[in-house]
């Protein structure tokens, strides 16, 4: 784990949602703008079968969708106003909107986020100062969300290293985003619902990023 921030679960945290499971996957890779192959396997392999469930099936049934929004029910977060990422990427697939393409890393993780229902961050790891807590947001707190403007952070589980909060399961912060200059990276999978799926997950995750993105998986672990 070397280059890489230790992480804990606060146990403020852990006492409202015991199912609270974190997934970590340190990679290293070059980061690459034409992500038109990535969306072309999506397209063959995940897409339609998952169109047609989401056509079928309410999304608070789709994997991973109802415990995340019971977590945040519990830590005191409205889930219909602050929608974890993965929900809200099944939502945009739904309504036939494009999902955004920004970077290799980055679109890969939105795809592994589609095929599992976890909400997934990619964090350049360069750019998180000392270790990690994952603890709720506290009164006040804020960033820029990836998209969203200043996100406000109260009640919300978060990732806070040195400099403050800077990921979530809602959306990211600026800080922390990868970019074409990254080269190592720290995938984390947010889990509400315990952590027996996780193992085969960061197997199916460590071979997604090694096969589309190019990237060397430098460890795994649960929390």
């Amino acid at each position: 784990m070397e280059n890489f921030p230790s992480l804990v679960i606060d146990p403020a945290l852990a006492t409202l949602w015991p199912n609270t499971a974190l997934g970590l996957m340190g990679l290293e890779a070059r980061v690459f703008a034409d992500t038109s192959s990535i969306w072309e396997e999506f397209e063959r392999k995940t897409g339609p079968q998952l169109r047609k469930d989401l056509s079928t099936i309410p999304l608070a049934q789709m994997p991973g969708i109802g415990e995340a929004r019971s977590a945040f029910k519990a830590f005191g977060t409205d889930p219909g106003r602050y929608r974890v990422s993965s929900e809200a990427l099944y939502r945009r697939l739904r309504q036939g909107k494009d999902i955004y393409r920004i970077n290799s890393l980055v679109d890969t993780n939105n795809v592994l986020s589609l095929q599992c229902g976890h909400s997934c961050g990619i964090y350049d790891a360069a750019a998180i100062a000392g270790n990690v807590v994952l603890r709720l947001g506290l009164e006040g707190e804020t960033y820029q969300g990836l998209g969203k403007g200043s996100l406000p952070l109260q009640n919300m589980p978060l990732l806070s290293d040195d400099a403050g909060p800077f990921g979530s399961p809602v959306s990211d912060s600026n800080r922390t985003m990868v970019t074409q200059d990254t080269r190592r990276a720290l995938l984390v999978v947010y889990a509400f619902c315990g952590k027996d799926s996780l193992a085969p997950l960061l197997e199916k995750a460590g071979a997604l990023f090694a096969r589309l993105a190019g990237a060397r998986i430098l460890y795994t672990t649960i929390i």
